[in-house]
């Protein structure tokens, strides 16, 4: 099942699992990876309660231990439509049996999207239902459709350089650390930056990533209140995802103990948690 807001010249279409985002569409041209499954099945899946991959899939909690894949369960579950109007539309997950088995915390999530003009804000509320501290992290996955030539986009990033990217091994976040160098704060888009997995930037110095389509800019991606970002393809694959973070995978020295893992939120009972990002058109 789907939901669609429009403000007439721009539409966002959401998939009730997930909440995903499967289609953002102005003018004409679609701007969301139409998740062919021979590159990438998705298009713009949330990550929740986990970023990333967590040390042999576990985590211990209160002298106990759960398992729980990649990305964590929020994606593959089914989201109930909470409110809708033409231009905005509230998603809702709560926990239930099921996730209190591998993840031990009652809570209330809740993604709302919203048009205005060419922008489409995606922002995302946790709520802390039970009587102790909820962890978690929080994280977008968008995946952007470049029809053209891989090499015809660059990205612009407003950063003192270098930028300063962290290695994966296995699936974990190493310390070793790669230099990527900007040409006037920009990085022109080469298959052989993702040649090992993700670029992962840890308290990134950036909160805003513009794509330029032959040196034009098309979309921007503004996420202030995001710490850590992830840029990530599949070698040849006609898309890039942007992925603003709070937290990241498991770091290969991992104690495993869910309340230290590094980059996890805390919040207190009756709390709430919110935070944002954006989508602008800049061809809309």
């Amino acid at each position: 099942m789907t939901t669609s807001i429009s403000n007439g010249a721009t539409t966002a279409t959401i998939h009730h699992k997930g909440a995903e985002l499967i289609s953002l569409e102005s003018y004409g041209r679609e701007y969301i990876w139409e998740g062919r499954p021979d590159f990438w099945g998705k298009h713009s899946p949330v990550l929740f309660p986990i970023v990333g991959t967590l040390k042999n899939n576990t985590y211990t909690f209160n002298g106990n231990e759960y398992c729980m894949s990649r990305h964590g369960f929020a994606r593959d579950m089914v989201f109930s439509l909470e409110q809708k109007t033409e231009t905005v539309a509230v998603f809702l997950l709560q926990h239930d049996e099921n996730t209190l088995k591998i993840y031990p915390f009652e809570f209330a999530f809740r993604i709302i999207y919203t048009i205005s003009e060419n922008q489409l804000e995606i922002a995302y509320r946790v709520s802390n239902l039970g009587n102790g501290t909820q962890y978690f992290s929080l994280g977008a996955h968008p995946a952007f459709a470049l029809p053209e030539a891989f090499g015809k986009y660059t990205l612009e990033i407003n950063v003192v350089e270098p930028l300063l990217t962290n290695l994966l091994e296995n699936d974990l976040l190493s310390d070793t650390t790669v230099s990527i160098g900007l040409t006037d704060g920009k990085l022109a888009l080469d298959y052989t930056l993702f040649e090992k997995d993700a670029l992962i930037f840890r308290d990134a110095a950036f909160h805003s990533v513009t794509i330029l389509e032959n040196q034009k800019p098309l979309l921007k991606v503004d996420f202030e209140d995001f710490p850590d970002l992830g840029l990530w393809t599949k070698i040849n694959a006609p898309f890039l995802c942007i992925e603003p973070w709070f937290g990241y995978s498991d770091v290969v020295d991992t104690n495993q103990k869910f309340e230290e893992k590094h980059g996890i939120i805390l919040l207190k009972p009756t709390e709430n948690f919110n935070a944002k990002f954006k989508i602008t058109l800049c061809n809309a």
